[in-house]
């Protein structure tokens, strides 16, 4: 993902390539579809995080919900000015200049917040498989006091990673060549410099720590899934020898209930954790595609061949990473009971009678 894609426009030298027609349909109507994703996003997060601190932060699980909130709101408003500026705010004036300017301040800085609700994210799905893989030895180990500590080092850490892209740019004083005045505007590293701050970031966070983050995640969730299948199994066989006058198969059955037994607390806790890790391994595979292709096809590039479609699928991933910080509400409001009825309590909404 390049920090200046959203204000690519084609010359005359594209004119010949293919996918220009798709190019036209998405710079059109996307835009509109992003200002959407943006509302609901940024509502959705604002009461995930009213409805959380209204439940209380009371154990690890919910400190890192709380957070996960918290980043993908700070995602949502500073990414916003990147895909403002360029779906509505095309600005020529020197004076709104500084306005304009601002999507490369906080464009960087957006993506380092969403690297940081993948990190959380992965911290969640290991934490809960621990939990629920050895609940004797772990389920003690992840406290409240923790987890506050470990999310505030693993901000400190992913901060860290970032500073060569959020150093790119900066602000600064500038002259407007028509009035001879001064103004402040974005100062930016040459762009040699830039392409090489850029590739460090692309070997750190995209390359490297992305795959890592999303092989985790998709081994968190199987592991999960499959101790669910593995706990509801168990039920049935309960089921089936209950009425049965086997001692030996009661006794089997009630040993293997007791080393696989997830309260419906549990459950609940699980299944929310399995699609909050699903969400983002969704809403990555575009990026990853995105990313294999430009290193392996000489032509998917900003300056070959097929620059449409490179502008197409990097628009496309901005797409996922905003369903992606959009829609965890939907999993919170129906897997986790004290949010539920928190936000009923709050918003004063009526129980819907679940069949």
């Amino acid at each position: 993902m390049t920090d200046n894609i959203s204000s690519i426009v084609p010359t005359d030298r594209f004119f010949g390539y293919p996918y220009r027609r798709e190019f036209t349909l998405v710079m059109r109507y996307q835009p509109p579809f992003w200002t959407f994703l943006l509302a609901v996003g940024l509502t959705t997060n604002i009461l995930n995080i009213i409805t959380f601190l209204k439940v209380g932060v009371k154990d690890s699980v919910t400190t890192l919900l709380l957070t996960l909130s918290m980043s993908d709101a700070s995602f949502l408003i500073l990414v916003s000015p990147t895909l403002l500026r360029h779906g509505f705010l095309s600005v020529g004036s020197y004076k709104l200049q500084a306005f304009s300017d601002l999507r490369f301040i906080t464009f960087w800085p957006a993506f380092t917040c969403y690297d940081f609700s993948a990190y959380v994210s992965v911290v969640l799905g290991v934490t809960r498989c621990a939990c629920v893989a050895m609940p004797l030895r772990f389920k003690s180990v992840f406290t409240k006091k923790r987890t506050i500590i470990s999310v505030v080092v693993l901000f400190c850490i992913n901060v860290l990673i970032h500073i060569p892209v959020l150093t790119m740019y900066r602000l600064g004083w500038k002259t407007d060549p028509l009035t001879n005045k001064s103004y402040v505007g974005v100062v930016r590293d040459e762009p040699s410099l830039r392409n090489y701050k850029q590739g460090i970031n692309d070997i750190i966070n995209k390359n490297t720590l992305q795959v890592i983050s999303f092989i985790v995640l998709v081994a968190c969730a199987a592991l999960l899934k499959f101790k669910l299948f593995q706990a509801s199994k168990i039920r049935s066989k309960l089921a089936t020898v209950s009425g049965s006058s086997d001692e030996s198969d009661k006794s089997l059955s009630q040993s293997l209930a007791a080393s696989h037994k997830l309260s419906p607390k549990d459950v609940r806790v699980v299944q929310s954790v399995i699609l909050v890790c699903s969400v983002y391994i969704f809403a990555q595979l575009p990026s990853l595609l995105y990313t294999a292709t430009k290193k392996f096809h000489p032509e998917f590039t900003d300056t070959g061949r097929l620059f449409f479609l490179v502008v197409i699928c990097s628009r496309t991933s901005y797409t996922f990473y905003l369903i992606n910080a959009s829609v965890n509400i939907f999993v919170y409001y129906n897997y986790n009971t004290k949010f539920r009825s928190a936000f009923r309590s709050l918003f004063k909404c009526k129980e819907v009678p679940r069949k």
